[in-house]
């Protein structure tokens, strides 16, 4: 096979994260009770008209902008026309003919090698409902909830040949959406969503292949084992003397294979022509500067900038920018402690931990922002000693606990009265005899039990340091 090589193209749908949906004032909030989030416009009820939500053209254009695309001055929605039960229109408002953004790109690098891959156009359009299948009575379900939500639909170039690049480009895109705040991008919700168009060719052609199309994978690992999978079934169909159809497919992560749906639609089969309820949009340059000027900082700058004035190594800049809550927690966390190293520690050494512990996306971290500075700064401020400061940690982690008042509810306060210490370590010395001559007779060793069975004794709520000089002046005594 390795006579082959793949070609694919993305077609990226992202969910905004505007409070209402693109046409209608109803809630894009995920999770409600079915058919919750709907009224008339969304549900196509005959007679209604779309108003255009303000917030999606402007989050368009920072995608836009930040994807170093153009952007359109003036365009337009069109109407893309099909039947389908979670479609309650039976059409689609989209954009073809004057999409908001064009010609933009993004640099992705895999095995130190960087790849430029070209964005052919961004478009907004209103989201489709959900069809939910009832095993129990054998129907399909209809749920509104989505249908409406405005996305932005990212379409490539044909210019991936690798799933590693795939992939590298879906996480650059994950990360920049979410810096300029315009979606989540949480793909286990469906608010990104990726169709994957796929052909093979014999390496040095210059003629694409037939090409497949696999809708809405929401799982990175899923369509790193997609694009292996359709590759090496084109390639097999092509030397047994098959022809590869133009067709969508459907992927079956449980059985490692695809399916075929129905035959690949082209844009006349959806017979497109200009949505009559809706207004073309100027965008004058005066907007476009407005928006430009208030993008955030993005990773490649906020990266330099931890490396170059906080003094981080490049990993750990690496890893605290490649999500944005880690990039609110860390920020926070610094605001509160002063100590820019410090707090990469603790979210390196120990936040992260949690989240592979439970399996977690930092996305999914429930407790308070300020929460870790305030345990870095008791320990600072000898309230709370290390230890205790990692227990507090996993409270707040695990139940989003205030870290401030469960020290107090716990008692967990660090103890720093010698005359409270010493009594209890002198105790220790007269139950561990045999470590103490050891320590006398020079066994360095006896000094770290010694210490540890001090702070056992003492709970865990006294000062290390402190343990060790009071031990060494009793010993030395």
């Amino acid at each position: 096979m390795s006579q082959y090589e793949t070609v694919i193209g993305l077609e990226v749908h992202v969910e905004l994260s505007t409070l209402s949906k693109i046409f209608c004032g109803c809630s894009t909030a995920f999770g409600g009770e079915e058919n919750s989030h709907v009224c008339e416009v969304c549900s196509g009820m005959p007679g209604t008209l779309p108003t255009m939500n303000k917030s999606v053209v402007e989050y368009a254009i920072k995608a836009g902008l930040a994807l170093n695309c153009e952007i359109t001055r003036l365009n337009k929605f069109d109407r893309k026309n099909y039947f389908y039960p979670d479609l309650a229109k039976a059409y689609q408002i989209s954009q073809l003919y004057l999409p908001i953004c064009r010609n933009g790109h993004v640099d992705v690098v895999v095995e130190g090698k960087t790849s430029r891959i070209g964005i052919h156009e961004i478009h907004m359009e209103e989201d489709a409902g959900k069809l939910v299948h009832d095993p129990w009575d054998d129907c399909t379900l209809v749920d509104y909830n989505r249908s409406g939500v405005p996305l932005i639909e990212i379409v490539s170039e044909p210019d991936f040949r690798l799933a590693e690049e795939v992939i590298a480009y879906l996480e650059k895109l994950k990360t920049t959406l979410q810096y300029l705040g315009v979606s989540d991008c949480k793909m286990q919700e469906g608010s990104m969503r990726a169709d994957i168009n796929l052909s093979v060719r014999k390496v040095g052609d210059r003629v694409f292949g037939t090409r497949t199309e696999m809708k809405n994978m929401a799982s990175l690992k899923s369509i790193v084992r997609a694009i292996e999978g359709e590759s090496k079934r084109q390639i097999e169909l092509i030397e047994s003397g098959g022809t590869v159809r133009q067709e969508t497919r459907r992927w079956d992560d449980n059985k490692d294979s695809s399916y075929a749906m129905r035959s690949k639609e082209n844009a006349q089969d959806y017979k497109y022509f200009p949505e009559p309820d809706l207004m073309p949009i100027e965008i004058t340059e005066e907007e476009i500067q407005r928006i430009r000027d208030c993008l955030p900082e993005l990773r490649e700058a906020k990266m330099a900038r931890y490396v170059g004035e906080l003094g981080l190594p490049e990993y750990d800049a690496e890893i605290l920018t490649g999500s944005m809550p880690l990039v609110t927690l860390f920020e926070k966390t610094i605001e509160l402690c002063g100590n820019a190293k410090e707090a990469s520690n603790w979210i390196m050494t120990d936040v992260l931990k949690m989240l592979n512990d439970f399996q977690l996306q930092p996305e999914d971290m429930r407790f308070e922002k300020d929460s870790l500075g305030k345990i870095i700064r008791m320990v600072n401020d000898g309230k709370i000693n290390r230890t205790t400061g990692k227990k507090v940690l996993q409270a707040v982690f695990e139940h989003n606990a205030e870290p401030e008042s469960y020290v107090v509810e716990h008692g967990l306060s660090q103890v720093s009265d010698v005359s409270a210490i010493e009594p209890l370590i002198k105790a220790v010395l007269e139950e561990n005899e045999k470590a103490v001559s050891e320590y006398r007779a020079g066994n360095a060793k006896s000094m770290q039990f010694l210490i540890g069975q001090s702070m056992k004794a003492l709970k865990g709520k006294a000062d290390p340091q402190a343990v060790r000089t009071i031990l060494t002046a009793l010993l030395d005594a």
